[in-house]
């Protein structure tokens, strides 16, 4: 560790060798063994995932403890606070890249396979072929052996767009909070820090509705053709982000309650919050290209 700057910060903390890592690897090995053995029938399986889990969440939360620990101790000086702001901004790169794969996916089916599956020259393999999406449309079918049921599409209206003004709107508290920690008003930042974490959490309720409408009354599900696999991979592991975003500012939330954080120094509110608002520019690309298109 090099020696310190300004008082007792460092000007760059190297922590001690540390458990965490290993730990929550074991974590992670009995959560794949269990979900490979529990899904291959395997009634063990079941627990070793669950144990897994349960070790791994106890890793983390003890791994986390000591990094606030740390940071409230003023080990965590300029340098570090780079070193986070390039992490954070490398993983949400990494998650652009991911979304962009689903994208890219939609894309090539709706542009690419299905007007080539519709050529003249696959005429004779599916004469009854009709190169339209989605395959809902009148007399169409993107499955000729008929392995595809019939399905209708979600529209636009009226859960997605409510989904859309939840997501927005807590794109605004969230700003709002932001504003409100940086001019020290610490109640203000909490009470727009508890409606963000209640909208994203009304997000999923409505999201999980919604799921149920397109499975009992649209018939939509994992297996309707590229229209449904491409709709719930898309959705669903957005929904999975929403989850995570709304997590991470909800322990944000119980920290300012602590009296975490600073008007100068406040990264891991600044983490949560830039993740959040990713997750509401994935929104509106689904929003426009799943539901409207």
């Amino acid at each position: 560790m090099s020696s310190s700057t300004h008082g007792t910060t460092p000007y760059y903390f190297v922590p001690e060798p540390s458990r965490h890592p290993m730990m929550a690897s074991i974590g992670l090995f009995f959560v794949i063994l269990g979900a490979a053995q529990w899904i291959n029938g395997e009634d063990w399986g079941r627990y070793a995932l669950f144990f897994g889990l349960v070790w791994w969440l106890v890793v983390l939360y003890q791994w986390f403890s000591q990094s606030v620990r740390e940071s409230e101790s003023g080990l965590y000086g300029h340098k570090i606070d780079l070193s986070f702001r390039w992490s954070m901004t490398w993983f949400i790169f990494s998650e652009v890249m991911f979304f962009g794969a689903f994208f890219t996916a939609l894309w090539w089916a709706r542009v690419h396979s299905i007007p080539e599956l519709g050529a003249l020259k696959n005429a004779l393999l599916w004469p009854d072929f009709k190169a339209v999406w989605p395959s809902m449309v009148a007399g169409a079918t993107t499955s000729p052996a008929n392995i595809v049921e019939p399905f209708s599409t979600m529209g636009p209206w009226p859960l997605p767009t409510i989904n859309t003004a939840l997501l927005l709107t807590s794109g605004v508290t969230l700003t709002i909070a932001h504003h409100a920690l940086r001019d020290g008003q610490r109640a203000k930042t909490l009470a727009f820090m508890w409606l963000t974490v209640a909208l994203g959490l009304i997000f999923l309720f409505v999201q999980g509705y919604e799921y149920a409408h397109a499975y009992n009354d649209l018939n939509l599900k994992l297996n309707s053709g590229i229209y449904g696999s491409t709709f719930f991979m898309l959705t669903g592991f957005h929904g999975f982000h929403v989850f995570v975003g709304m997590l991470m500012l909800f322990f944000i939330t119980l920290r300012i309650q602590k009296g975490h954080f600073t008007p100068d120094s406040h990264f891991g509110f600044e983490g949560a919050a830039w993740y959040w608002h990713f997750v509401d520019v994935v929104w509106l690309g689904l929003y426009i290209l799943v539901y409207w298109m």
